[in-house]
Order: C-alpha cells, then sequence, then structure tokens
C-alpha cells in the first residue's frame, strides 16, 4: 500500500503544473523584442500558465502572450510562493493583442472555451485557489461583456455553475523566465504532453476559425 501511494503521489506531481523540479530547455539566443506598444492588453486566469499562454498565442491578432500573477496583495510573488496556494495570486496571462483583428469580446470567448468555468479552484490535475477562473476587467464595458458571456453560458446551461471570478484588473507580475513559451519550449514534457497539448488541441477543435 505505502509503494502505491508513492507511485500515485510521484504520478500527480509529474502531470501538475506546480512542481518545483520543472525540465525547461536552455535559452540559447533571445528572441528579437517586439514592439508591443500600440498593442491592446487583457488578462485572464484560468488554471496552469503554462497551458493558457499557449492558448492564446494560437489565436490570430494576439502578438504575445506572458505568464504571470494576479490578483494577489504581495509585491514581486515567486513561483514558489504562488504554486503554494497560500497566498492570493493566481496563475495568470498578459495577452497583447491587436483589436483591429481580434476584439476583446472574441478573446473572452477563447478564454470560455478554453477552460472548465464551473470547477471552483481546480483545472484539471491543478487545484488550489491559484489556479482559479478569473477575468480581469480593465473597462466597465469590458465587465460588462464578461458578465454578458457569463449569462449566456448559464442561460444555455453549457455548465451547472460559473465560478470566474469578474474582478477590477490591478497589477500583473511577470513570472520567472523559464516559464514564458514552456509549452513550445518544452514539448517532451511529461506535463505538457499529458496536460497542456490536450488542452491546446481540444481549445483548438472549438474555435477553429480564430486561429492563426
Amino acid at each position: 500500500m505505502k509503494k502505491f501511494l508513492f507511485i500515485l503521489a510521484t504520478s500527480l506531481t509529474l502531470f501538475s503544473c506546480a512542481h518545483e523540479s520543472v525540465e525547461s530547455k536552455p535559452i540559447t539566443e533571445k528572441e528579437e523584442e517586439k514592439d508591443l506598444s500600440k498593442l491592446s492588453i487583457a488578462y485572464f486566469a484560468s488554471g496552469c500558465f503554462w497551458c493558457v499562454e499557449a492558448v492564446f498565442e494560437s489565436v490570430r491578432g494576439v502578438e504575445e502572450a506572458v505568464s504571470g500573477y494576479s490578483g494577489g496583495e504581495i509585491e514581486n510573488p515567486t513561483y514558489r510562493q504562488v504554486s503554494s496556494g497560500r497566498i492570493k495570486h493566481a496563475e495568470a496571462v498578459k495577452v497583447y493583442y491587436d483589436p483591429e483583428v481580434v476584439s476583446y469580446e472574441t478573446l473572452v470567448d477563447v478564454f470560455f472555451n478554453s477552460h472548465d468555468p464551473s470547477t471552483l479552484n481546480r483545472q484539471g490535475p491543478d487545484a488550489g485557489p491559484q489556479y482559479r477562473s478569473v477575468a480581469f476587467y480593465q473597462t466597465d464595458e469590458e465587465k460588462a461583456i464578461i458578465e454578458s458571456k457569463i449569462n449566456g453560458i448559464l442561460e444555455r446551461g453549457e455548465y451547472g455553475r460559473v465560478t470566474t471570478q469578474v474582478v477590477p484588473f490591478d497589477v500583473f507580475y511577470d513570472a520567472e523566465d523559464y516559464h514564458q513559451d514552456y509549452e513550445r519550449n518544452n514539448p517532451n514534457n511529461g506535463y505538457v504532453q499529458a496536460v497542456s497539448i490536450p488542452r491546446l488541441n481540444a481549445f483548438k477543435a472549438k474555435m477553429p476559425e480564430v486561429l492563426k
């Protein structure tokens, strides 16, 4: 029994976003910096940011998605602090997009179509408040769009409930460098193979019309 519990615990660790022994491809050369100054920005949280970043970067009109932390109170949180679940920050993404190509409303559709908004503090194998569903709004118009989408989901009966938090955006902290483009840089990682890629492919099948 002890051996079985050890194997189970090890398996859950390997296929969870929150573990320290992450494998990361060495960065041999820095990508040329993009000029993102003229783009609009949106902020979302919906589970492991490795997965969420990959989803948004597959969308036409999104120039960059950055993994990071938002929704908490302490300044400059670390991955270890956030993944412990003991502070209020969620793993989140900052999405740079061209509103002439993709609208904020479409990004909200991407958000809701790429995760399960009915699970409280959980996405797939990842559990804890750091993996909660959050749509951060910056204007009253954005708030109205998010709330309208939630009402539509409930009216259509897609889920019995929606646990997504709709909160005003405050501050976003970039995650450590090795988290950026993690799925693309580490395609053979166990979690990426078992969770991230299937999640990305499920989204692509759901919204093929928005893909690059």
